[in-house]
């Protein structure tokens, strides 16, 4: 009777000490699935952008044009045939202009953007920047476009030629930029001649 009474105790005692108890998951349901990837998708979210980016553009322009002209006069027929000679001119010119332009250039970085607009069909609105000081030269690279989420690799990157509408800019500030640039004389000169 002794065990019956003590296991009758110890069961109510557990009844009445049990705190309610709240189980938490291991896998919260607001993260999304531990089996579903992290791409990019929202807005806040980044994605970076590894710009490989080449350009090159040639122009060639040949022109050629040429006219010649003769004039002839005669005394033609009467008296005065035999005292007036034949008279006679001729004249031309020629022109002929050849030119030729090349431009070439290449970018390669990586830019980490940010999204900033969720579009219906699947598109990622992306901008981003990125400053760079070396010995007092400033350099900026900056990155806007629109890029579909099926084309961002599971690491959220892209490559720049999957960016629609990509405006690509690098602009540099400093005492190097400022020499690549002409002076003013040398400005007005080209302006004038």
């Amino acid at each position: 009777m002794k065990r019956a009474l003590a296991a009758v105790a110890i069961a109510f005692l557990c009844l009445v000490l049990a705190l309610p108890v709240a189980a938490e998951s291991l896998f919260p349901l607001d993260k999304g699935s531990m089996f579903a990837d992290r791409k990019a998708r929202d807005v806040g979210d980044l994605v970076t952008v590894i710009i490989v980016e080449q350009a090159q553009a040639r122009q060639t322009a040949n022109t050629s044009t040429g006219k010649e002209s003769q004039v002839q006069v005669g005394p033609g027929l009467g008296v005065l045939a035999d005292l007036i000679p034949l008279f006679g001119m001729g004249g031309g010119d020629s022109y002929s202009a050849h030119g030729q332009t090349t431009r070439g250039g290449s970018l390669t970085a990586k830019v980490t953007t940010r999204v900033i607009e969720v579009l219906p069909n699947d598109t990622l609105r992306i901008e981003g920047s990125q400053s760079i000081v070396i010995n007092g030269e400033e350099q900026e690279i900056v990155i806007r476009g629109t890029v579909r989420s099926r084309d961002i690799a599971p690491d959220n990157t892209i490559l720049s030629p999957h960016v629609a509408d990509a405006e690509i800019s690098f602009v540099g500030t400093g005492i190097v930029a400022d020499k690549n640039n002409p002076g003013i004389l040398t400005r007005l000169f080209n302006w004038l001649f």
